[in-house]
């Protein structure tokens, strides 16, 4: 996937905000808690970080392109050392998790206002 095809494709997840952080990272949040970071728009390699379940960091840190997220890994986070590390069917099943692993952990009053089901 292209980077504004993941951009758009993050801020299509309910309740999802873009921050820009930390210079130019581009930090999607639900919640104001953070579920996926895409590096600077002109970083190249272009990067992908964005949080998994323990299955799913044991399984992608094993492909190529793939390593623990540096800083996050204890939080079980994956970087994608290029965007085209996954196929694009693949990313989406993956952000759409990550958005729903954070969500999760959000009060059901706060789910509500960003209308995501309780």
């Amino acid at each position: 996937m292209k980077y504004a095809e993941v951009e758009k494709f993050c801020l299509s997840l309910p309740g999802a905000k873009l921050s820009i952080q930390w210079g130019a990272d581009h930090v999607y949040k639900v919640g104001d808690k953070m579920f996926a970071v895409l590096g600077p728009p002109d970083a190249k390699p272009q990067t992908m970080s964005f949080k998994t379940g323990d299955d799913s960091f044991a399984i992608l840190t094993k492909e190529k392109n793939i390593i623990p997220a540096p800083y996050l890994a204890r939080a079980k986070w994956v970087q994608l050392e290029k965007l085209d590390a996954l196929g694009a069917k693949d990313l989406k099943a993956y952000l759409t998790r990550a958005h729903a692993l954070i969500a999760a952990g959000l009060t059901k009053k706060k789910r509500a206002e960003l209308g995501i089901a309780v």
